[in-house]
């Protein structure tokens, strides 16, 4: 059912708000470089440091201006199981294809995988959209095992997941002992054309909101048999990639989108903006990297 690259677009913000009409031409940017969908409310969406209202407002936004042809995921996962299927079957109102729903975190020693077993379960018989696990030990601190997501898998209403724990072995097992149409996503560009190698379908990347022709590209020539190539522009892009995820995070993405064209501008407070000499470094990377003119 889901299949390809999608970006988990940033939220733009002018003024401490969001920024609709920067939004309107990133996605018209974003709808000619050939990814498949865009997700909202994702971790690059700072969703964290939104307020349920916001929320609402940017699904509607995006279900409403989405090209023919892409497809809408929204993050909806919160911290209790009734609010996550309150948003959800709000999501679903408002147009999204799939919901991707991060694991509850603050809990962490009562989130084992019984309990979380248990919430998707419940999440996914509640609402009428498919449901699409997240699993982001990164940001969260737990980590849904392949056991678990294998388990998870055979619901009829759970149709994939977007691991982004960077785990190939955890990656592989998933896949291995998953029915054959649970849609594995990479988390990240930095493993995707190896995820691609196992057997996954697609991948969810902060990096597609920067360089989505060249994420793109890395799927498309493992779909044609083109793995020299494909290998090529992955091992060009890891330093790239990890400079807006686990180095700056949102706001190193946010940068990064404003020196290639995109509007980025500031994350929201409490996170930092990049200093002038951060913002000097990335471009150096991205002019390295050949993504930047000199």
């Amino acid at each position: 059912m889901f299949s390809g690259i999608f970006a988990p677009i940033a939220t733009p913000f002018v003024d401490n708000q969001i920024a609709y009409d920067k939004l309107g031409e990133n996605m018209e940017k974003w709808a000619a470089s050939g990814l498949a969908g865009l997700v909202v409310l994702g971790s690059n969406g700072e969703f964290k440091l939104l307020s349920r209202k916001e929320k609402e407002e940017l699904m509607t936004f995006v279900c409403r201006h989405i090209p023919r042809g892409m497809k809408v995921m929204a993050g909806t996962g919160c911290e209790s199981t009734d609010d996550t299927i309150a948003l959800s079957h709000r999501a679903a109102e408002l147009g999204v294809d799939a919901v991707l729903v991060v694991t509850p975190n603050y809990y962490k020693a009562c989130y084992t995988p019984a309990a979380l077993k248990q919430y998707y379960t419940e999440l996914a018989d509640a609402v009428s959209v498919p449901v699409m696990l997240y699993n982001m030990p990164g940001n969260t601190g737990i980590n849904m095992d392949s056991k678990l997501m294998s388990l998870l898998s055979t619901h009829p209403n759970i149709v994939g997941v977007k691991d982004s724990s960077g785990n190939i072995v955890q990656i592989a097992e998933t896949i291995a002992t998953s029915p054959d149409d649970f849609a594995v996503f990479a988390g990240s560009a930095s493993f995707l054309l190896p995820s691609l190698s196992l057997g996954a379908v697609g991948a969810t990347a902060a990096l597609a909101n920067v360089l989505p022709e060249e994420c793109v590209a890395i799927y498309n020539h493992f779909k044609a048999g083109r793995l020299e190539e494909a290998r090529r522009l992955q091992l060009g892009i890891l330093e790239i990639n990890r400079a807006v995820t686990a180095r700056w995070g949102p706001a190193g993405l946010k940068t990064a989108m404003d020196l290639v064209g995109y509007y980025g501008g500031p994350p929201r407070r409490p996170i930092l903006p990049l200093t002038g000499e951060e913002r000097e470094e990335l471009r150096g990377i991205l002019e390295r990297g050949g993504f930047l003119s000199h």
